[in-house]
């Protein structure tokens, strides 16, 4: 598992199996966002079993599958309102953890600046420069 902290409360990483549910509850995360679709992964790693093995672990679990370049709004408002019900830090993944740096910054946009969105998942290498002409328009709302 590669976690990779983007903020001290939201954290992405790649694809997660039930083997990591031990680590990602001992690293202290109380909300785990499922950003991948099911119909990209087998069984084992599909939403239900990944949900009923964190949620076993008491940690709660979100269903908000991004489809690689087409994110919706409302991707970007489920992702928002499950980063802002969490009563801890969120761990949200996907393949490669871009997707939910991606949809992590469109719901903070206006929140904290544009650049600094972007620099933060680069630290982590993922390209959001394409990606400022939509968060400015969101922050602009």
């Amino acid at each position: 598992m590669d976690i990779r902290q983007l903020t001290p409360d939201y954290a992405v990483s790649p694809q997660i199996a039930v083997e990591d549910v031990a680590a990602i509850r001992a690293a202290g995360f109380v909300l785990v966002i499922d950003n991948r679709p099911d119909g990209e992964i087998p069984p084992d790693l599909q939403t239900d079993r990944l949900r009923a093995v964190v949620e076993a672990a008491g940690i709660g679990f979100v269903a908000n599958p991004v489809i690689g370049g087409a994110i919706t709004a409302e991707n970007v408002t489920a992702q928002r309102d499950a980063i802002a019900s969490a009563t801890g830090p969120v761990l949200a993944y996907c393949a490669s953890g871009n997707r939910s740096s991606i949809v992590w910054a469109l719901s903070q946009a206006g929140r904290r600046p544009t650049a600094d969105l972007i620099e933060t998942a680069a630290r982590w290498g993922y390209n959001l420069e394409p990606f400022r002409p939509h968060i400015d328009a969101l922050a602009a709302r």
